[in-house]
């Protein structure tokens, strides 16, 4: 799909481009391509004398490979953006290319944090006025919607916390607790991927100097942005690590109860099994019994009360609790 947006009144409008034609009569600031045609890459290559990058490319991760300067001297930047779904949440990779006042972005997904660009641009006059405040809009839009995953990352945790430590829980409770707090650690691990890259991405547009006045200022509060981010999502994996902790804590309890039920047990029945043993011994070679009627029966209320007595005492002291 290729959406192409021009300024016009100072907004961000988007053009309907049905042949290669209706792209050269255009004057677009922002080519967004997503999951380009072959037809669709054909007509950017004849018009910006460039080839698109494969996604193998938009993969490196070599710092050299996802930020550099190309043969006809347009502007490469390969970079990641969460995005955050039920099922499964994700970094997808985005190539960009500036060239010129042309900015074009290639990607294999549509991303909130581009709908919410084009939404802003087209609703607020003057919010747009080149490529490069289009491609600092996404990272700074980014960040932002990195730090609203984060805060969905902090309430499940605060549910989480709710019923580990104010509840007793079972193992399968236990088991459902550490799938979730697993999940919200993968989710934070990909948020704290993504600000880096976003940081590495802004910090190589200071250094290429190509950002002036307000936009280089806009550029370095997107760094602290991220800065402050970085600090949230270390709080977060150090609230996680304490769930997963104390969550094992429990599933030991649960284990070591049964443990010390087993132990009790096997030390309670340890008289009834001596006198068995003694009783059942035959030192005259015919059996006792024989010689008095009431040898079975004294024999097994010996027996109980050897049970009964330990686990009295047990009981008495808490141990069965």
């Amino acid at each position: 799909m290729l959406n192409v947006f021009v300024l016009n009144n100072r907004r961000l409008n988007q053009l309907q481009v049905d042949t290669l034609e209706d792209l050269k009569n255009s004057e677009p600031i922002w080519i967004d391509l997503v999951s380009p045609t072959e037809t669709e890459t054909s007509w950017i290559k004849s018009l910006y004398d460039f080839a698109l990058p494969s996604v193998e490319d938009m993969q490196d991760i070599e710092a050299s490979a996802r930020f550099f300067e190309g043969e006809n001297g347009e502007l490469h930047l390969h970079s990641d953006f969460l995005l955050e779904v039920d099922e499964e949440s994700r970094n997808v990779p985005v190539a960009f290319i500036l060239k010129n006042n042309t900015l074009l972005s290639l990607h294999l997904e549509d991303l909130p944090v581009f709908r919410l660009v084009r939404m802003r641009a087209r609703t607020r006059p003057g919010y747009i006025e080149d490529a490069k405040e289009v491609l600092l809009d996404l990272y700074a839009t980014d960040a932002e919607y990195s730090a609203d995953a984060l805060e969905g990352v902090y309430a499940e945790l605060e549910k989480i916390s709710q019923s580990v430590l104010t509840t007793k829980i079972t193992d399968q409770e236990a088991a459902s607790v550490l799938a979730r707090v697993a999940a919200e650690e993968d989710l934070n691990g990909r948020i704290r991927r993504n600000v880096m890259d976003t940081r590495r991405a802004v910090s190589f547009l200071m250094r290429k100097k190509l950002l002036q006045g307000d936009q280089a200022e806009e550029a370095r509060q997107i760094l602290r942005d991220i800065d402050s981010l970085d600090s949230h999502t270390a709080f977060l994996f150090d609230k996680i690590n304490f769930l997963m902790d104390a969550t094992v804590g429990f599933i030991n309890i649960n284990q070591n109860k049964i443990i010390k039920l087993f132990s009790v047990a096997s030390v309670a029945l340890l008289p009834p099994t001596l006198i068995a043993s003694i009783y059942g011994m035959n030192f005259k070679g015919w059996f006792p019994e024989l010689e008095w009627a009431y040898g079975y029966p004294y024999a097994l209320g010996l027996m109980l009360v050897s049970v009964i007595v330990p686990f009295a005492y047990f009981k008495y002291k808490g141990w069965l609790d």
